[in-house]
């Protein structure tokens, strides 16, 4: 007789979750794509998907998640390459990992709130640029509700996610390596360009891809911070699963799907690129 093997009962929580949080919503998401509202199949709702409206929001959600993940990964690799090479002292290591692997996961309306009450029209900052150096960012033509207000609040969990990801793999770049370049005559710009960046590359890609797909798919931050001033993907789909602008449910089922393909692509990249990224830290 076949003994029942108990080790599995630990992993039937995470499994029972994501069936009923991430699989079967995924599917009922597929599925509505493809039907009509009395259940027939039907392509009509993909090819909504083309209407100028629509296809400008996916537009705004690409610049938006492209700026925020280019801006993340240069700063957050900038930072990272501070903590991991320039010397930085464990006290300040170590807090600063910290406040990253907290600050990635801070997101939706409590951040809106924070960058209203910090970069709003009344915000702290504002006044105070305002009071005490006469700068109205405002009057220069900031907007916190706007392309790139909401690109710097994205910015927020962006670089430290950033951080998190790229320091494992600026601490596997091996001493013998910049040590031989040295000898042979490299500087530090060559080292960088020929050695580090061509190994890193991989790494670097991969967490691109995992920046993008990360802001394409944030909703409650950007519902919260612009509300409908900001017509990106994510508060199209909130709007027509609603119902508020054409009242059809599988048009934003539609959405959905297109939303996944973006998504499943970008963190495929991701993987693909971590996968190569791990062979040269072996």
């Amino acid at each position: 007789m076949t003994r029942l093997n108990w080790n599995w009962l630990g992993v039937v929580p995470f499994f029972a979750f994501a069936a009923l949080f991430l699989i079967l919503p995924t599917m009922n998401i597929v599925i509505g794509a493809f039907q009509n509202p009395e259940g027939g199949f039907t392509l009509s709702n993909l090819a909504g998907l083309a209407s100028p409206r629509i296809v400008d929001s996916f537009a705004i959600s690409i610049k938006v998640s492209l700026a925020s993940a280019v801006l993340g990964c240069l700063i957050g690799f900038a930072m990272a390459a501070a903590v991991v090479m320039g010397g930085v002292p464990g006290w300040i290591k170590a807090p600063l990992m910290t406040f990253s692997g907290v600050a990635s996961n801070f997101a939706g309306v409590p951040l809106a709130f924070a960058f209203i009450s910090t970069l709003g029209r009344v915000g702290l900052v504002t006044m105070l640029l305002r009071q005490w150096f006469g700068i109205n960012i405002y009057a220069m033509g900031f907007n916190l509700l706007s392309f790139w207000g909401l690109t710097l609040t994205y910015l927020f969990f962006q670089i430290p996610l950033m951080m998190l990801i790229i320091t494992p793999a600026l601490e596997g770049l091996k001493r013998e390596w910049r040590e031989a370049a040295e000898v042979l005559g490299a500087s530090t710009f060559q080292y960088w360009r020929m050695v580090a960046l061509p190994i890193l590359f991989p790494s670097l890609l991969g967490t691109f891809a995992l920046l993008f797909a990360n802001s394409f798919g944030a909703v409650a931050t950007a519902y919260a911070l612009t509300g409908s001033s900001l017509s990106i993907v994510p508060i199209m789909l909130f709007a027509q699963i609603r119902g508020d602008v054409l009242q059809d449910p599988h048009l934003g089922y539609a959405m959905a799907f297109g939303m996944i393909v973006v998504t499943g692509l970008a963190n495929l990249a991701y993987v693909v690129m971590r996968a190569r990224a791990e062979r040269w830290m072996r």
